[in-house]
């Protein structure tokens, strides 16, 4: 009974933690200033889009929003292709090797981001790759390659045998047996993969902080810094840029919630 409760009162607590920010940054995109200070949580006396209009012709997000959904979705393409050739070789080394390679792979995960920003910082400078969206690429699949071989080499150990060694009787090649049964039976893991970094490449605020610097070059979330004044903060504005920002989340989350589903399940239970 009391561990009913409790569990209910947590559960409670932690969606109100959500719920509560999330409806004043929603609620507040369609207030002004002084209504968002005086009354955070109550409807909007006016529903206006009056905000995004501003953030259009004011707020410059165009560019950011570009150059953000260029990196985060060629960041995420290159990364899901590396690391699922990485995965289904690790995946089919049975010895000693197939190990090692998986341990060196998962001690990826054990680095923070922060402590690689001086070496990281350095060498792009040496390379000509800061203000490059290049650049970012770059350090967005350096990070996120540990991570996505991890997950994807779990589901192909998952996988029969059997499949493989029968389409290699039949004499299918390496890459053949990759291409045309890997591949298509790691839908469900790619897509939850594909959601997991899709989040982490469009949210990251450190490497864009690090290594942009022109105007022009900026990603979204190095631009939301900007809607906050010095002495004052335009609620209203940033509410706004930060509800626009989350809309390809929303969205991608929306078409793609059945693969993300299907690859937290994947391999769960073995028939």
């Amino acid at each position: 009974m009391f561990y009913n409760f409790a569990r209910r009162v947590a559960l409670i607590s932690f969606a109100l933690a959500i719920i509560v920010p999330t409806s004043i940054v929603v609620l507040g995109a369609f207030k002004k200033d002084l209504e968002i200070y005086t009354q955070p949580l109550a409807w909007p006396k006016h529903w206006s889009l009056f905000n995004f209009s501003r953030l259009i012709h004011e707020g410059n997000v165009f560019v950011p929003f570009r150059n953000s959904l260029i990196v985060t979705t060629c960041s995420v393409a290159i990364t899901l292709t590396l690391a699922s050739m990485a995965a289904y070789g690790i995946s089919r080394m049975i010895n000693v090797t197939g190990k090692v390679l998986f341990l060196l792979f998962s001690l990826g995960l054990a680095i923070p981001g922060q402590v690689n920003i001086i070496p990281i910082y350095i060498l792009f400078t040496k390379l000509h790759l800061t203000n490059s969206l290049i650049g970012l690429i770059m350090v967005n699949v350096a990070v996120t390659l540990p991570i996505s071989i991890f997950i994807l080499t779990t589901f192909f150990r998952n996988i029969q045998k059997e499949m493989f060694e029968v389409a290699g009787i039949d004499g299918a090649t390496t890459w053949r047996i990759y291409r045309s049964i890997a591949l298509p039976l790691s839908r469900p893991a790619m897509g939850a993969t594909g959601i997991f970094l899709f989040v982490i490449c469009w949210n990251d605020l450190l490497y864009p902080l690090m290594l942009i610097t022109q105007a022009d070059k900026k990603t979204l979330p190095l631009t939301l810094i900007d809607f906050r004044g010095e002495y004052a903060t335009s609620f209203s504005m940033l509410f706004t840029a930060i509800l626009v920002a989350s809309m390809p989340l929303v969205i991608m989350y929306v078409f793609m919630q059945r693969s993300f589903v299907a690859g937290l399940t994947a391999g769960a239970v073995k028939g």
